[in-house]
């Protein structure tokens, strides 16, 4: 006999020794909610109907869901953007703007890396095509190898966090309680803040280094900046004003309300396919260019379907074995209260991240650490959201959001796992060494996780242009109490045959 309280430790302990085995994460999900709910039935924690909920969840909260239509978007976008050749234009363009100053080239990396991020939202496409661009640039003028290779790898890892970054469309998919949701929309304008203290905290550290150690990060010679004036103003403007258009299409309909976050992800799907059009005496097959784009988005759009019936097939088993009380009772008796369970859980993520890809951690761990983060964290932003607890439960959960999205761009970063390494590796020349690499790393990784302490110490910095509606006032001055001259007969209701028949499954009670 196994007490009910063992089963949810238990059920992630045999996660883990699924996914050791070798098996993919989405096939191991389905795996370990299989193997306990066969104990869970034999010990009578639940019987065998209640397995049916998972077929309910699967068509009904994730086939059905329009929201993550917005991913083959998004993903399709990015892999047209890749090569269109916007990244080697708008790195060449700004590099020849700051090139005269210390740290120059670094500054356009960090610049275009933003901007690359607010238009690609892969991470992939923007190390790979800003490593094969920048650093034999910067290997030829001197550049601190370590330094090189650690600005190029944050600066692709930024667009986790810049909108539109697909994380925040997961995350937003997750984060939904009974007290609140956090929209897409909501997590866009909470990630705007730390997105840019991010790229000023990364452009402050290469202007303090080129200060510390100015031969680590030399200015380009004079002879080599070959545009100047009009001509270098007009080759960036060609860069950025088709991205800003990106933007507006992508971000600006979204916030204005013009368009949901799938039909925005289809704009800039299409913008990005007229760009690559437009550019196209810059590629040598737009066809194979196209065909590739398909294939990676549906790669990745399966990837992530997979994953998330496997997350629902062992959300509705550890429910089942009463995982969720489980888990509130483990977060909730932390000591130092909210600031507590914010510490622990952005360790527990950020060593989570060394094993884990991000939509891993999303589907798996969220959604049962969502509820907890509304307990503890709406009291603190009543007073910011004017004393409405239902806005203060929703921003409650974006300023969460945003925070494990600024924790888990480390997952591209931290050695020896992280992938925005691996790409780095993967089109580095070979007189770059590997520990270079490992070590440049190092820097940005504290300057990530400074982030997640300057969020976790001013939520201002995510919930200011959220929505603050009016309080809601619990008036005193009308009665709803029904009374024998006000009740309300209930109209009788017909049943139609044909209509169909919704039934819940509840777990019977011992």
């Amino acid at each position: 006999m196994i007490p009910l309280e063992y089963m949810p430790p238990l059920m992630f302990g045999g996660l883990v020794i699924f996914m050791l085995v070798g098996f993919p994460v989405a096939f191991s999900l389905m795996a370990a909610a299989l193997f306990f709910s066969v104990i869970a039935i034999s010990e009578g924690f639940f019987g065998m109907p209640f397995l049916q909920a998972i077929p309910q969840r699967i068509f009904g909260s994730v086939l059905a869901n329009d929201l993550l239509l917005a991913i083959p978007f998004f993903t399709f976008m990015g892999a047209i953007l890749e090569r269109c050749g916007l990244a080697e234009e708008m790195l060449d363009s700004m590099g020849q703007l700051f090139g005269r100053v210390r740290g120059g080239l670094g500054y356009s990396v960090i610049i275009v890396g933003f901007i690359l991020g607010a238009i690609t939202g892969t991470v992939a496409a923007q190390v790979i095509a800003m490593a094969m661009i920048s650093l034999p640039v910067m290997m030829r003028y001197g550049y601190n190898m370590r330094y090189a290779t650690g600005v190029l790898a944050a600066s692709g890892t930024i667009t986790q966090l810049v909108p539109p970054s697909l994380v925040l469309i997961v995350l937003a998919d997750q984060l939904k309680t009974q007290s609140g949701s956090a929209d897409v929309g909501s997590m866009y304008l909470g990630a705007w803040g730390p997105s840019l203290l991010q790229i000023g905290l990364f452009a402050l550290y290469t202007f303090f280094l080129s200060r510390i150690r100015p031969e680590y990060l030399p200015p380009v010679p004079e002879s080599e900046l070959t545009l100047k004036g009009w001509a270098l103003w007009k080759k960036c403007l060609m860069g950025i004003i088709p991205s800003a258009v990106l933007i507006f299409l992508v971000l600006g309909t979204i916030m204005t309300g013009i368009a949901t976050p799938t039909e925005s992800g289809a704009m800039g799907a299409m913008g990005a396919l007229l760009l690559a059009w437009i550019r196209r005496a810059n590629i040598p097959n737009l066809k194979g260019l196209i065909q590739q784009a398909y294939q990676n988005t549906m790669r990745i759009t399966a990837m992530v379907v997979f994953i998330l019936i496997g997350s629902t097939c062992f959300s509705v088993v550890f429910q089942g074995v009463d995982g969720g009380h489980w888990v509130e009772n483990l977060f909730s008796s932390l000591p130092g209260g909210w600031i507590g369970f914010l510490i622990v859980v952005n360790i527990f993520v950020f060593f989570l991240a060394f094993f884990l890809d991000f939509f891993e951690i999303a589907f798996i761990v969220v959604p049962m650490l969502a509820p907890v983060a509304v307990k503890l964290l709406s009291p603190v932003l009543l007073d910011s959201m004017n004393g409405n607890p239902q806005a203060a439960a929703s921003a409650a959960l974006v300023w969460f959001g945003v925070m494990l999205c600024v924790n888990m761009q480390t997952s591209f970063m931290h050695p020896p796992f992280g992938f925005a390494l691996f790409y780095l590796r993967g089109v580095a020349p070979k007189e770059v060494k590997s520990s270079d690499i490992y070590w440049g790393a190092l820097p940005w990784v504290g300057l990530q996780l400074i982030m997640v302490l300057v969020v976790i110490a001013f939520p201002a910095l995510v919930t200011t242009l959220l929505d603050k509606p009016a309080a809601v006032i619990q008036s005193q001055d009308f009665n709803f109490t029904n009374t024998d001259e006000n009740k309300l007969e209930a109209p009788s209701s017909k049943i139609d045959e044909d209509a169909p028949v919704n039934f819940q499954l509840d777990k019977p009670t011992k």
